[in-house]
């Protein structure tokens, strides 16, 4: 991994992405153009949580789990409030997303989610079968605050 802070390889990434896209919505249309995006990000994102599943061991746990969310927050790019972290849960509100504020900002509203929100389940499938997440909004989408709810499915 880089030391630059998600937030700016996003930045980097979208600047590639958007040329692309653009292009594939003039030849294919915006529907295919954005399930090929979503697939590949998808893809990109499983395959960048099982680098830190590798590093952090067949026993990694929620706590392991909780402890990679500085990465995605480093420098004010998430403003959460945590409202429980256990063994088995994580549990917070991100009440401001400069992720979705640099999207938009970009020009790149419009596919804000493929680029970051449809990240974060597909993360946990990569990172562990045993954690799931639920999220019911997202500031990317309009709504107040975004709702991560993961949960670890433990051995017990």
């Amino acid at each position: 991994m880089t030391d630059l802070p998600i937030i700016e390889l996003r930045r980097i990434e979208a600047n590639v992405i958007k040329p692309l896209y653009e292009e594939m919505v003039a030849e294919i249309g915006t529907a295919a153009a954005q399930k090929i995006l979503g697939n590949a990000i998808r893809k990109a994102a499983i395959a960048q949580a099982q680098t830190f599943a590798e590093r952090d061991g067949p026993d990694r746990n929620m706590r392991d789990f909780q402890d990679l969310y500085g990465l995605w927050t480093k420098g004010g790019a998430l403003e959460t409030e945590v409202l429980e972290a256990t063994d088995d849960t994580y549990h917070f509100n991100v009440t401001r997303c400069r992720y979705a504020e640099m999207y938009k900002d970009m020009g790149l509203g419009e596919i804000g989610h493929l680029l970051s929100c449809n990240r974060d389940g597909s993360f946990c499938e990569g990172y562990s079968d045993k954690i799931t997440m639920q999220r019911g909004q997202t500031i990317m989408s309009g709504a107040s605050h975004c709702d991560f709810r993961y949960r670890y499915e433990g051995d017990g």
